[in-house]
């Protein structure tokens, strides 16, 4: 059985340490312009130098007007350059590999952040329908984005097209109902995340690791997703040379919704050829549950809550032993406890948004 402490080596060349990333979380860490802060810097330092050997940075807005929320980090001007590059060479220095995650909100922008409106696949409320010239200029922003993050030194990419941003959006069988060529049937809302992996590609060559975050089904803010368009999204990605796909599960324990005798991991797993590495995230907390996703064919484990829990969780799962084992903390924590593991005050209050994640003191 693959151990969480092997190598893994993707096929552009790319070799990580382990089998153990921290996944993208939202933070609202960085400067208002979009600009690393040393915040950031010191909260996934901190994970870097607790054995984290994949580090996704958190969502990174393409676009001005696909910001999302306040405080995140920007990978949409040259003015974002010098930060990105101080990350990604910071955290080199500390064994860590290094990928920016890319997003556009769609309707989930903030429209008092971007100063315009929202857009997304199909009119609502609160946000306009898609325009050609607003869907040319997004792929051409994703690539510009990719290109910073390469020139910065970042070891890749990952295509945030999970969790309801504009990527899903436009997958989604509820959401998209637009009758053009970008709505209707799944290649055709399939056509915009695939019209972005094919220009990142072409901009950033063969050599330089993208892969895709997706949703497998329908939960949460991911509405209208479906399982087996799902799968066949992902073999079209791979098709369009995508390195990775990674698995937004929510609760990684579960059997799919719609099959479920059948869990996520082991259907992607036998879609996807053998050298495109399947990422796996939800909800993780102990070595355990880890090393089942790794059985159950995942390539690598991403973490998020149970990382900010606990910054060092590859160093202590690695030095256990059956005489000591690692039991990680959990929840409930308080602002003092999240702060002295390396997130900002910012971040910390943030982390009220999970139910029963912070405790006062």
């Amino acid at each position: 059985m693959t151990s969480l402490f092997e190598p893994l080596a993707f096929r552009t060349g790319l070799t990580v340490k382990s089998r153990l990333a921290l996944a993208a979380m939202t933070n609202k860490q960085s400067h208002e312009d979009g600009t690393l802060s040393d915040d950031e810097l010191r909260w996934l330092r901190m994970r870097a130098d607790g054995g984290f050997r994949l580090i996704f940075t958190c969502a990174s807005h393409v676009a001005k007007d696909g910001q999302g929320w306040s405080g995140e980090l920007g990978c949409f001007s040259d003015a974002h350059l010098p930060g990105l590059t101080r990350l990604a060479t910071d955290l080199r220095e500390h064994g860590s590999s290094t990928m920016a995650q890319l997003f556009h909100g769609g309707v989930r922008a903030d429209a008092a952040l971007s100063g315009t409106k929202p857009w997304t696949a199909t009119e609502t409320e609160t946000a306009r329908a898609a325009t050609e010239e607003d869907l040319t200029r997004v792929i051409r922003e994703f690539g510009d984005a990719a290109v910073r993050a390469k020139a910065a030194g970042m070891d890749g990419v990952e295509l945030h097209g999970a969790h309801g941003y504009l990527l899903t959006q436009f997958l989604s069988a509820t959401e998209n109902q637009r009758q053009d060529s970008w709505g209707g049937s799944l290649p055709n809302r399939a056509r915009l995340i695939r019209s972005v992996m094919r220009e990142v590609r072409a901009r950033v060559g063969a050599s330089f690791t993208v892969g895709v975050r997706l949703s497998p089904e329908d939960f949460g803010n991911a509405k209208g997703m479906d399982l087996d368009e799902s799968i066949q999204t992902a073999r079209w990605l791979a098709e369009d040379s995508a390195d990775f796909i990674h698995l937004s599960l929510w609760r990684s324990e579960l059997m799919t919704k719609k099959r479920p005798e059948e869990h996520a991991v082991n259907v992607f797993r036998a879609a996807l050829p053998a050298d495109v590495k399947l990422i796996v995230a939800g909800a993780v907390w102990t070595p355990g549950e880890a090393s089942a996703l790794l059985e159950r064919g995942a390539d690598l484990v991403a973490l998020g809550r149970s990382a900010i829990v606990n910054p060092d969780w590859p160093r202590r799962a690695e030095e256990a032993t059956s005489a000591a084992p690692f039991e990680p903390k959990r929840p409930p924590v308080t602002i003092e406890e999240l702060t002295a593991r390396g997130l900002s005050k910012t971040f910390a209050e943030y982390m009220r948004v999970w139910k029963g994640f912070v405790k006062d003191a």
